[in-house]
């Protein structure tokens, strides 16, 4: 596979680099030293450069303007270690006939390569094929135009993050987003987190610290990482009361289990897995009566939780705070980054009693938003005032409302360019398949989608895995990533997240990825 243009040391191609100094007869000269005029390792090493010579080599001189004396200093005492590192095991072994001793231009250009790979950004946009929308690894939704544009002008500038511009006095962050949220879901108030794990844990500090919460068995979800329920209410010090069973809770398992120490009722949608057959639970909107009479507030987690009817884009029915409102809850918590299609957050919406005692909890302050997430969630919020043009504006929605045959011409586009970057190590066909909501957030949920299926052309099966791991990790090495994923010995990249097909391909056909 050719090297992405990505990889450069002072404007030039690693390769051609590399081929630079072996046109001058040095890439591979090395003083050889036979095992049987080895006098010690230590007369060995001594025959490296030292770090001020190679700093000061002429060589380096351009290195250093363009990366600093500081960072070029410490890649030089890297390389160098890792040279006697290597050098070491070598002479400790003693398996090689000879040692060969890097020379100082070999050591310069292996410098060169590590200061330019370590000022590399290493956090970098890839092409999200692998047929999961909201995928945690690739950072879950992408964000819609209007909240990038915020957050470059958030970065660039001051803002009135905690200013109140009409007073000229201290203001709060919350304000802009809670007005925002409370109009969109209908609730008297709402504070903010970092993310929605951050946002049950407040939630129940605030207002379950040495009292109980009473929860279904088969409601103690774990999400991410092993960051389970059980964990959180721990954490929180709040006491919990397990009631019911995996597969059936009852009303009278909550009645039974309340106490003088009881202080809230939790529900938690489990939308990363399910329990079928023989199953029952108990709802929002029945657990509310029981929450009044007793003066117990009742919480429910939404995880994901969607601030729209997602039926009517053709996709599964996920319940909305709007839901769990008007079901009786007092306080909501659900993300910003999944199903919303916002920056990583974690909204608390519900009854302005239990938010204002949420919203003022100590541990608030560690765990509130930056400026950054602040300017992108209210840009992204403000799309939902127009819901009728939101599927145009924001990504993730788009993308799990894209028709089948939509996704079919994307494929079409860009199978020619794989064909011909492929062909003959790789037969590559279009493809119907299905597409995944989220690895974290419905799971199981699925849609519809098209794509390519990559088999690699060998004989029976033999070598098909080490082909397929091959092709991955060219694909993954492109200055644009590409992701996809291996299902019965193909590599399928579904085109249900690709809005520039016609870019996609001319990446592409300029590259030549072989088999072996």
């Amino acid at each position: 596979m050719k090297k992405s243009k990505g990889s450069m040391v002072h404007g030039l191609e690693v390769k051609e680099h590399q081929a630079l100094l072996s046109a001058q007869n040095v890439q591979k000269r090395g003083m050889v030293v036979s095992q049987k005029d080895k006098a010690s390792s230590q007369g060995l090493l001594s025959q490296l450069p030292s770090i001020d010579r190679l700093i000061n080599a002429q060589a380096l001189q351009d290195t250093a303007k363009a990366f600093g004396l500081t960072l070029l200093t410490q890649v030089c005492k890297e390389v160098l270690a890792d040279i006697r590192q290597n050098l070491k095991m070598t002479i400790d072994l003693e398996t090689e006939n000879s040692i060969k001793i890097p020379d100082e231009l070999e050591i310069v250009s292996r410098i060169q390569i590590a200061c330019a790979h370590k000022m590399a950004l290493q956090f970098k946009s890839v092409h999200n094929m692998t047929g999961t929308v909201i995928h945690t690894n690739l950072g879950r939704s992408v964000l819609a135009d209007v909240a990038v544009k915020a957050l470059g002008e958030a970065g660039k500038h001051p803002l009135n993050l905690e200013y109140d511009l009409s007073s000229g006095e201290r203001g709060e962050r919350d304000h802009f987003l809670e007005e925002l949220i409370c109009t969109i879901t209908g609730a008297e108030a709402a504070t903010f987190v970092n993310n929605n794990a951050a946002a049950v844990l407040l939630t129940l500090a605030a207002l379950a610290h040495d009292r109980e919460v009473v929860i279904s068995r088969g409601e103690l979800v774990e999400i991410g990482g092993s960051f389970r329920m059980p964990d959180v209410m721990k954490s929180a010090g709040a006491h919990m009361v397990e009631v019911g069973t995996t597969n059936r809770t009852h009303l009278k398992d909550y009645e039974k289990a309340l106490s003088g120490r009881t202080s809230v009722l939790m529900k938690i949608h489990t939308s990363n897995y399910q329990v079928q057959g023989f199953t029952q639970s108990v709802s929002e909107a029945e657990l509310a009566p029981l929450a009044e009479q007793h003066q117990i507030t009742l919480v429910s987690d939404l995880g994901s939780g969607s601030l729209i009817e997602m039926g009517k884009y053709g996709l599964p029915h996920e319940p909305t705070p709007q839901e769990m409102l008007k079901a009786g809850c007092h306080v909501v918590t659900f993300s910003g980054d999944k199903l919303l299609g916002g920056p990583q957050a974690g909204i608390i919406v519900g009854r302005k009693r239990e938010i204002d005692l949420i919203r003022n909890y100590p541990m608030k302050r560690a765990l509130r938003l930056s400026k950054l997430p602040v300017v992108a969630l209210e840009a992204t919020l403000k799309l939902y005032l127009r819901p009728e043009s939101l599927v145009r504006h924001l990504p993730t929605l788009r993308w799990l409302a894209r028709s089948q045959e939509a996704i079919k011409d994307t494929a079409q586009i860009i199978l020619n360019a794989f064909e011909k970057a492929l062909t003959p190590h790789y037969k590559v066909e279009l493809c119907a398949m299905r597409s995944q909501i989220g690895s974290g957030s419905l799971p199981l949920d699925t849609m519809d989608s098209f794509g390519l299926a990559i088999k690699p052309m060998v004989e029976g099966n033999k070598g098909v895995g080490s082909a397929l791991i091959r092709l991955s990790k060219s694909l993954r090495s492109l200055s644009k990533p590409i992701i996809g994923r291996v299902e019965k010995n193909m590599l399928l990249l579904d085109c249900r997240c690709i809005d520039d097909a016609l870019s996609l391909a001319q990446e592409i056909a300029c590259l030549e990825i072989h088999g072996s």
